[in-house]
């Protein structure tokens, strides 16, 4: 999942969300991204948890990608965090509070 964060955040434009079911598999993406990235020109690429943890993170600047196991996933839950239905309820509540 991909979410556009700019305007709503100073750290990164996009957000990248994936889920792997094992660390090799969540370090093999990692390895995977990181080469693509290089590819087109991206070459300051920050990860952090790629050792064998429940969450990796690529941080170009830009873009910040989580690779998450579907447990850490659901834990963070950074869609719902991050997200556009985010924006939706708090216009909802703007809009409420106003009555």
């Amino acid at each position: 999942m991909t979410l556009d964060l700019r305007g709503r955040a100073s750290f990164a434009d996009h957000m990248v969300v994936a889920t792997g079911i094992a660390d090799r598999q969540i370090a093999a993406m990692a390895s995977h991204i990181e080469d693509k990235l290089n590819e087109i020109g991206i070459k300051r690429i920050t990860i952090e948890g790629a050792n064998g943890t429940d969450w990796v993170l690529l941080d170009t600047g830009d873009i910040v990608v989580h690779l998450f196991k579907p447990e850490s996933r659901a834990l963070y839950a950074l869609e719902r965090m991050w997200g556009k239905d985010l924006d939706d309820s708090a216009a909802d509540e703007a809009d409420t509070t106003d009555l």
